[in-house]
């Protein structure tokens, strides 16, 4: 795991639950930042886990009902297949549980904690900047709308692009692979179109 793209994802989990005043954003205690984002990693390691052992129990069970209840080898096949692919996911969420304690020992660098709090603050600093090149650069929707994951990640992203130097491809594909992981299925590729477009508008000179 590299340190910044902890920190990007300590950033995401917490900034829905700070302070908006940036006066007070500059007097948080950093171990509250943390504390805050490793929660609600906690909570999602534990409903992976037991989406995971639901996901292994129908496979299982699909596997037996091929066995007793497929009336021809193609259907017996087509039951067995999904019990594979249910047994494929409950293994990729058991993954998120596997880098768990990676995680937490990047995540107690005082590198990852400074970026955490350098991205937090440029999105609470330049919030209003920030939404007005968002809202010029959605189409047909309006960023009060969207998902609260799915603003905060376009904020921290257009935050890193504008006021902490992180080229906008770097930012763009970042924001990508955080969608990916807590969007909505889709999530990503709407991510990725949004911000693209807000490249164009913060290139044009």
């Amino acid at each position: 795991m590299q340190p910044r793209r902890i920190a990007r994802e300590l950033a995401l989990l917490s900034i829905g639950q700070l302070p908006s005043n940036s006066d007070r954003l500059a007097n948080q205690d950093l171990q509250a930042v943390m504390i805050t984002a490793v929660r609600t990693l906690v909570a999602e390691v534990q409903e992976a886990l037991e989406t995971a052992s639901a996901e292994l129990k129908r496979g299982s069970d699909r596997i037996l009902d091929s066995e007793i209840k497929a009336i021809d080898v193609q259907s017996s096949r087509a039951m067995v297949t999904e019990a594979i692919d249910l047994t494929k996911t409950a293994v990729n969420r058991l993954g998120l549980a596997i880098d768990f304690p990676e995680f937490i020992q990047l995540a107690n660098q005082q590198s990852v904690r400074d970026y955490t709090l350098d991205l937090v603050a440029a999105v609470h600093h330049h919030r209003t900047d920030i939404d007005q090149v968002l809202e010029k650069s959605l189409v047909d929707w309006q960023l009060h709308r969207l998902a609260h994951i799915d603003a905060n990640l376009l904020r921290l992203a257009v935050a890193e692009m504008m006021y902490l130097d992180i080229p906008n491809q770097v930012a763009i594909n970042e924001a990508v692979e955080l969608a990916k992981k807590y969007s909505a299925e889709d999530g990503h590729r709407f991510i990725n179109g949004v911000l693209r477009r807000v490249t164009h508008q913060i290139t044009v000179p």
